[in-house]
């Protein structure tokens, strides 16, 4: 029997690769999607709605923290709101962020969880690991150290993505890293 792990989510296609290692690795995941970073509201009922067809087609539980709250997110990352991308204001995420799926994790019983955000070549692995050991830490649970991007996880999940016709969005999520990209015009929307 497969020992079961939550898996935060940030986004279906990083969720690809991931599912498949952990299983690999000889995990269930359970998938966790859990961005109230992410706007605008339509734009998080896109990722929500895509991470549902994927659990199906990768059939796994799958956790999704609706209503949608950003509110308090706000209130967390509001101090480095004029922060760059890949900043101050994104380590306050991911802490966000594994906080609230360590806590999910302890009220689900599952003693252990990890994230997809280390599949991302942006975002720092290190970083989020040392997060997720200290949310763990602080729950009582453990945590599952990955660089989801090692072994080309990222073309992996990229090939995945369009193999299920997944949508791919185009930034992080939030609403500062939106007006950012638009702003130096690298984004499709």
């Amino acid at each position: 029997m497969k020992h079961k792990i939550l898996l935060n989510v940030c986004c279906a296609p990083d969720s690809t690769h991931s599912i498949n290692t952990l299983r690999e690795e000889g995990y269930e995941p359970i998938t966790y999607f859990y961005n109230p970073n992410v706007h605008p509201y339509p734009e998080y009922i896109k990722r929500a709605a895509e991470m549902e067809k994927t659990a199906l087609e990768f059939k796994t539980e799958n956790i999704i923290d609706i209503p949608w709250d950003a509110k308090e997110w706000f209130v967390f990352t509001k101090p480095f709101a004029k922060a760059k991308e890949g900043g101050e204001r994104c380590g306050l995420c991911f802490k966000y962020r594994m906080e609230k799926s360590a806590q999910k994790a302890k009220e689900l019983g599952i003693n252990l969880f990890t994230t997809t955000l280390t599949i991302s070549p942006h975002k720092n692995a290190a970083l989020i690991n040392n997060l997720g050991l200290e949310a763990a830490e602080k729950f009582g649970i453990k945590y599952l150290e990955t660089n989801f991007k090692k072994k080309d996880g990222f073309k992996k999940s990229i090939a995945l993505s369009h193999q299920h016709g997944l949508y791919r969005q185009d930034y992080c999520g939030c609403s500062y890293s939106l007006v950012e990209r638009k702003r130096a015009g690298r984004i499709s929307k």
